[in-house]
């Protein structure tokens, strides 16, 4: 996403951590987590009113698989968790979890 998407998402729900912002889905490239939606799909989205290449600025069409990663402040991996059906995301207070006991955040 763009930085200006970025920001925009965090005033609207008062994120107090930072977002990755990865223009052109590069960062997800390198993990193996792009893919480019097929025509039918980007026609739908144009008649939605829904500039995929605007909002990633990535012309190609791209979107980034779903992915959450907790990494460690050394660069460990501690936890990840990957789906291609965007609808299958880890519980929050899974996560919350693996955070407070990673470095005791969020009140743990």
């Amino acid at each position: 996403m763009t930085a200006s998407h970025s920001r925009k998402l965090i005033d609207r729900h008062a994120l107090s951590f930072p977002l990755l912002q990865d223009p052109g889905n590069h960062i997800a490239d390198r993990f193996g987590l792009r893919f480019t939606l097929p025509e039918d799909l980007q026609d739908v989205y144009k008649e939605l009113g829904l500039e995929l290449p605007r909002y990633s600025d990535d012309p190609g069409w791209t979107l980034p698989i779903p992915a959450r990663y907790v990494v460690a402040a050394d660069g460990t991996i501690v936890s990840g968790a990957v789906s291609a059906d965007y609808r299958e995301r880890p519980d929050p207070e899974e996560t919350l979890a693996i955070l407070r006991g990673l470095c005791g955040w969020l009140g743990g």
